[in-house]
């Protein structure tokens, strides 16, 4: 499916801290005057800025959603094709993927076949055997809201004798800022957009916090949700501007019409992936055509995005029920 590209969905974001953050840089520097631990930098908009790589806030956005999934299913491979593998378990070296691999080296359904067997999860972040569909890019500061940078002091305390084992030390931490950042799905389900709906909810609710020190109150964050765009690059919009038509072949739907990957494939294509077929939500949001004119996509404004999100999290609790 990655030699496709079906429909592909934006979500623009900004994160506020609603306490200290720290995304730790990984290494001491040379200069004495600065703290022990320092905030991640890089140069960005003509100079040198703290920001929050996107792959600290991918590891932790996958790890919800490996909570979630693991809350409602098992994390241990069934017997084939009974049920959902839902998430992997991180301490079992399973090499289910690996012999499947090596099983079926000249057979061009290989890609399906293992996006298939993988785990719910996986198949959204990816694994050593298949590509990854979510990308989320790095969280630069707002120039325009000014960030507020502290410095903390901390020790570790024995857990024997209730003395000072190692410190004190002090931390950077950030306090105030916006910062913004883009999530981008490929090739996905409406069930996929769905649980990183229920990830973004949870974040924001503070169930759990990005970078250091999470489990001493450090790394809660709000989630404003600007806009996001769902589109459709193989597909036009009919001259009544009523109908999405699928380049290439007969399929069409109502212009209003959220659709999931398994709907642009064919019945036995969407069954080779483990596609869910049907999987569409109709919207309140009317398609447009992309620029250049070619190209559909539905665009839900600040305000509103929650609302696309609850129609992926409709799919997300149909799959639930049909896979008990």
């Amino acid at each position: 499916m990655h030699k496709r590209f079906v429909n592909h969905c934006t979500i623009y974001l900004t994160l506020i801290p609603d306490g200290p953050i720290l995304i730790k840089s990984g290494k001491e520097g040379a200069d004495p005057t600065k703290p022990d631990m320092e905030f991640v930098e890089t140069y960005h908009a003509g100079g040198r800025s703290i920001y929050l790589p996107g792959s600290s806030l991918k590891g932790a956005i996958r790890a919800h959603a490996e909570r979630i999934v693991r809350t409602v299913g098992s994390e241990e491979r069934p017997p084939e094709n009974t049920q959902r593998l839902w998430a992997n378990n991180p301490l079992n070296n399973d090499s289910y993927l690996e012999n499947l691999k090596k099983q079926n080296q000249n057979n061009p359904s290989i890609g399906a076949k293992l996006y298939k067997h993988s785990s719910f999860t996986d198949q959204m972040f990816g694994n050593t055997s298949i590509a990854s569909r979510v990308t989320i890019e790095d969280a630069y500061p707002d120039k325009s809201q000014p960030i507020k940078i502290e410095e903390r002091n901390g020790v570790a305390i024995d857990r024997v004798f209730g003395s000072v084992a190692v410190g004190p030390f002090n931390y950077q931490v950030c306090t105030a800022g916006e910062f913004h950042t883009k999530i981008h799905l490929k090739n996905f389900t409406l069930a996929q957009l769905g649980l990183i709906g229920l990830v973004l909810r949870d974040l924001d609710d503070g169930w759990f916090g990005l970078g250091f020190a999470k489990s001493r109150g450090l790394g809660t964050v709000q989630v404003k949700l600007n806009s996001a765009v769902v589109q459709y690059s193989g597909c036009v919009l009919s001259e009544d501007k009523r109908q999405i038509h699928a380049l290439g072949s007969q399929k069409q739907w109502n212009h209003t019409f959220l659709l999931g990957a398994g709907e642009f494939l064919e019945p036995e294509e969407a069954q080779l992936y483990s596609f869910p077929k049907p999987d569409s939500q109709d919207t309140p949001v009317a398609a447009q055509e992309m620029d250049l004119g070619f190209g559909v996509q539905l665009t839900w404004r600040e305000g509103t995005v929650h609302d696309l999100f609850e129609r992926g999290v409709r799919s997300w609790s149909s799959l639930l029920v049909g896979s008990r």
